[in-house]
Order: structure tokens, then sequence, then C-alpha cells
């Protein structure tokens, strides 16, 4: 079974005025200069799945200028068995639309069509930065199996947030604190279980692939190296009992907003924080390799894969063997490179595109591999 876009159109999306691609299902290889749009098209798609993008930017931020007139992103997206128009956009200062087969829709719906995951540049240094960045490529993982995590996290997060508005005040009063802990700990229990569920599915997936990129073990970590509670009427007892050192830190030190992705290069027994530059993008290549093949089996197919500037790092060997899985997993991939001979490998295994700009405006074309 299939997921992939057969049709793709962009109006006022940051650089591109109209863009319109034609798909096949195939891979999809987009070479151009740097600076000439590549990774807008990638973040457009992006914005077919919940959440803010793989930019993370800020909704006006991917309008057009000078036109400001809003951004549109339309898709045709098959799923599985079934065909649906898909339509997202934003207005001037408005928040983002979204709608599916010509019917409003949250974005949470657009998670249950369609898996979406990504891998930029920008993750290069995941392993050796903070924690927030780990985390948040592990939800965005944990997403793409369960899409209702989303809103886990939301509300999680929306509590935190007032919870932590109370201690900065110095509010000692229980009872404030315990609607806002209960809102915490019953969604903190499904954003442990959606994560640890996300982590076997990985696991499982690099045990049983022949690939030639490196294993990673992975786990969850504590910041601080403290127990985390997984029941939600433990997490509600771990919260009340941590008001006490949470008032002078006027924050929540507990809780699984505290988590640690951690990781290790399985073959050598190294931490992926101590590992070289080479190595330490391979295992983010191989995660992102073993997430695809665990939806193939969980979801019915593997998700849509958003790989930016993939070759970076990337030997010619491995590059080639990036390839040679991406279509044995029969997975819908845009990937962008600075030059077609980055993609040369993959000949008719894909469809290639240029993207050139011109005074500001971005143009996107098929050519021949």
């Amino acid at each position: 079974m299939t997921l992939a876009l057969r049709e793709l159109t962009l109006s006022h999306f940051r650089s591109h005025k109209v863009a319109r691609l034609s798909l096949d299902g195939r891979p999809v290889a987009i070479h151009g200069r740097n600076g000439a749009g590549k990774t807008n098209i990638l973040e457009a798609v992006s914005m077919l799945s919940p959440g803010r993008g793989l930019r993370r930017a800020a909704l006006d931020e991917m309008i057009r200028k000078p036109e400001a007139v809003g951004w549109k992103v339309s898709a045709v997206l098959q799923s599985l068995h079934q065909m649906h128009e898909v339509e997202t956009w934003c207005e001037a200062g408005a928040s983002r639309q979204v709608k599916i087969d010509g019917k409003a829709a949250a974005q949470v719906a657009l998670g249950r069509i369609a898996r979406i995951v990504w891998l930029v540049p920008v993750m290069d240094r995941l392993w050796v930065e903070g924690a927030e960045g780990r985390r948040r490529f592990l939800d965005r993982m944990t997403m793409s199996f369960e899409p209702g995590h989303a809103d886990a996290v939301l509300t999680y997060e929306k509590a935190m947030r007032e919870r932590n508005r109370l201690l900065k005040d110095g509010q000692r009063d229980a009872h404030w604190y315990d609607a806002l802990e209960a809102q915490m700990a019953q969604a903190g229990a499904r954003i442990i279980a959606n994560r640890a569920y996300c982590l076997d599915q990985l696991q499982e997936a690099q045990a049983l692939a022949e690939t030639a990129f490196p294993v990673a073990d992975l786990s969850l970590v504590q910041v601080d190296d403290s127990d985390l509670s997984e029941s939600e009427g433990d997490l509600a007892v771990a919260f009340a009992d941590s008001r006490s050192r949470d008032l002078p830190a006027g924050r929540s030190l507990v809780g699984p907003h505290r988590t640690d992705l951690a990781a290790v290069y399985a073959a050598k027994g190294v931490a992926a924080r101590d590992c070289s530059t080479g190595e330490q993008k391979a295992l983010l290549v191989s995660l992102i390799l073993a997430n695809g093949r665990a939806l193939a089996r969980d979801f019915g197919a593997p998700p849509i894969l958003l790989l930016d500037e993939v070759a970076a790092h990337l030997d010619a060997g491995r590059r080639a063997a990036l390839y040679d899985e991406i279509c044995a997993l029969g997975a819908q991939a845009f990937m962008t490179g600075t030059g077609p001979e980055l993609f040369e490998e993959l000949g008719d295994r894909a469809a290639h595109f240029e993207v050139t700009e011109t005074d500001g405006v971005s143009e996107v074309k098929e050519v021949k591999p």
C-alpha cells in the first residue's frame, strides 16, 4: 500500500509565488543552488502534518513578501486505498486553517491520513546540544505512530505553563494546583506511554533490518537522573510532592518535560554525543529509516520522508545505500541537494526537479536525470 502526494501546489509560500508539482509516488530529488527555494518546498509538505512544520516558523513568516496576501498549500494525497484533497492556509495575522476533502478539519486530522517525518540540517547537532531538541525529535516520531500524541503534549504544556505562573507568583494554596496537576498527570501518562511505544517500535525495526546504517541503542532518561513516575496517579503525587522544590525555582522540575533521548552507537558502544560528525549523521538517518520501516508495518505504508540536504556528511557509498533503502522501503522521500550529481545513483527511480530563483521568485521545473 502507498502513502504519497500525487499533486502539490504552493501559493505565495515563502519564495514561491506559484509552484505546481505533479508526482507519481516515486522519491523526489530536488536540486538548485543555495537560497533558490528548495527547502521551502519541503517546509510546505511538512505543513500537511500537525504542528509548526520542519522550521517551527511563525505562520506569518511563511507568507511571501511583498504581496502579504497569505499562503496556501494544496495537495492530492494517496493514503493507503483512498485519495484525499488536502488544503492548509493562513491569511496575514490569522490562525492556520485546514480542509480535508472540502470539509474543515482540525490539524490532528492530518496526522490520521498522512504520516510525515523529516531530517533537516539543524538536526545534525541533535546529539550534542540540549535535551529540548531531542524531545521534539522524539515527539515528532511518536506522533507518526500516534497522532493524538500532539494533543497530549499541548494539554500538558498548557497546564504546566499555568502551574509555572502560580509558582512564580509564590502561590502556596494547594487548591490552586490540584486541577492543573491532575491535567498534567493525565496527559503526562499518555506522553510517557506513547514515547515508550515509539521507542519499542524503532528498536524492533532496527533489529530486524539489514542496513548499511548503524544501529542505535535508544533509551529515555531524565535530565537530572531522577526517577520518572509512569502512571497517572504516581505523576499526580510526584507533582504535589515537588511543589516545595518548584516554588524557589519558579518552574516545574519533574515530569515528562524533563525527559531526554539517549542513543548509543551499538556496534562501538559509544554514546552518540561522542561519535564523529559523520557517525552522528548516519545514526540520524538510521533512525529515520527505522521509523519508516516500523510505520510501514504499523500504519500500512511507510511515511513521506523529508530529507533536506541529506547528502551532507554522507560519503558516496552511504549516499547510494540510502537511496537503495528508500526505494526498497517504497517511501516517497523528498530530498534536496545543491547539484544533480548528488542524485545520480537514483536515476529514473526518482522524479527530478530543479529550483531556480530570479528577483526573489522561485520557479520549479521537472528535469530528466
